[in-house]
């Protein structure tokens, strides 16, 4: 698996708004990465859209980065910004737990 990178455009509000840099850590094709995958995007497109950075990284391709970001399962999602640095594991079906785990209000 290549390492996709999905960037969102800019936003089209003129107020300025935290921009979110994640780090999905996956391994492989298996059910729950392409979950996770999947679902990340969909959050990150309903409630970040325009605003948010996502590269996702196999680590049955780049190993040496599991040691450095201390992963030590997988899927985990990485907040790197804004802060505060937060990790998410699983496949992120559940939708209201990343939104906690992101510090990103539900729109209403």
């Amino acid at each position: 698996m290549k390492t996709p990178v999905v960037k969102s455009g800019d936003a089209s509000s003129g107020a300025r708004e935290d921009r979110y840099v994640l780090r999905l850590y996956v391994a492989g094709q298996t059910t729950n990465s392409v979950r996770a995958i999947g679902n990340i995007r969909r959050i990150c497109e309903e409630h970040l859209k325009g605003r948010y950075a996502l590269v996702v990284i196999d680590l049955y391709q780049q190993p040496q980065l599991a040691k450095g970001e201390q992963i030590v399962a997988v899927p985990t999602l990485i907040k790197k910004l804004p802060p505060p640095l937060r990790r998410l594991v699983g496949d992120m079906s559940d939708t209201a737990r990343v939104l906690v785990g992101l510090d990103i209000r539900p729109l209403a």
